[in-house]
C-alpha cells in the first residue's frame, strides 16, 4: 500500500518554499517590488506549515520552534519596506525568534561544554564581525544590532550542543545568512547578498522545522 497523500503535506511545503525562494531570487534581481511582496511571505509560509505539518504543536520544543519560524516570517514581511523604522522592528521580531529558537533548544539536553567551546569561538567572531559593522551602524541602531549579536551567538552555541546535525547546521546556516542582511543594509546593498543570504536562511529555517521530527 502507498502511504496515505497526508504523509508527503510537510515534503510538499518544503518544495514550496524552494520554489518561492527562486521566485524570490528572481524578483530581487529585477527589483521588483511586487515580486518581492508576493514570493517573500509565502516562502516563509511555507516554512512555517512545514514545522506544523510536521507536528510541531504536539511538543514542547516543536511549539517553540514554531514560535521562532512564526516570527522569523513577520520580520521577513518587515523587512520589505524601505523604511528604517519598519527594519527596527523587523529586527526586533527576528530577535525574538533567536531568543524562541534558545527556548526551544534549551527543551533537549544541551551539551554545556561543547556550547561554552562553541560560545567562545562565536564570541571571537562576534568581536570581529562587531567591529567591521558597528562602525557604518548609525547611532540609534547600534544597541539593537549588539544585542542581536549576543543572541544570536548565544543561539548557535545553544544549537551546537544539542548535538542534533540538523540544528546545529540551520543554526549555523541562519547566523551566516544574517551577515549578507547586515552587509546588506549597513556595508554594500546589492544582489550579491541575496543571492547568497537568502537561500541559506530558506535552508536554514526549512532544517529548523524539519528538526521537531528528530
Amino acid at each position: 500500500m502507498h502511504p496515505p497523500f497526508a504523509s508527503y503535506l510537510p515534503q510538499l511545503a518544503t518544495g514550496f518554499t524552494a520554489l518561492c525562494t527562486l521566485a524570490l531570487l528572481g524578483a530581487e534581481w529585477r527589483r521588483s517590488q511586487p515580486g518581492k511582496w508576493l514570493s517573500k511571505p509565502l516562502a516563509s509560509l511555507g516554512f512555517v506549515l512545514t514545522a506544523w505539518l510536521l507536528g510541531a504543536p504536539e511538543g514542547r520544543y516543536g511549539q517553540a520552534v514554531l514560535v521562532a519560524l512564526t516570527l522569523s516570517l513577520v520580520g521577513d514581511v518587515l523587512l520589505i519596506p524601505k523604511s528604517k523604522a519598519i527594519f527596527r522592528v523587523g529586527v526586533l521580531a527576528f530577535l525574538c525568534g533567536h531568543l524562541a529558537f534558545l527556548v526551544a533548544f534549551f527543551q533537549r539536553p544541551v551539551n554545556l561544554r561543547v556550547a561554552a567551546a562553541v560560545l567562545g569561538v562565536a564570541g571571537g567572531l562576534a568581536f570581529i564581525v562587531g567591529r567591521w559593522l558597528l562602525q557604518r551602524v548609525e547611532g540609534g541602531m547600534r544597541g539593537p544590532v549588539i544585542a542581536y549579536i549576543a543572541v544570536i551567538s548565544t543561539m548557535l552555541a545553544a544549537a551546537a550542543g544539542t548535538r542534533v546535525p540538523l540544528i546545529a547546521v540551520g543554526a549555523l546556516c541562519f547566523y551566516l545568512s544574517d551577515l549578507s542582511v547586515a552587509r546588506d543594509r549597513f556595508v554594500a546593498a546589492g544582489f550579491v547578498n541575496r543571492a547568497w543570504g537568502l537561500p541559506l536562511y530558506y535552508g536554514a529555517q526549512l532544517l529548523l522545522a524539519w528538526s521537531v521530527r528528530v
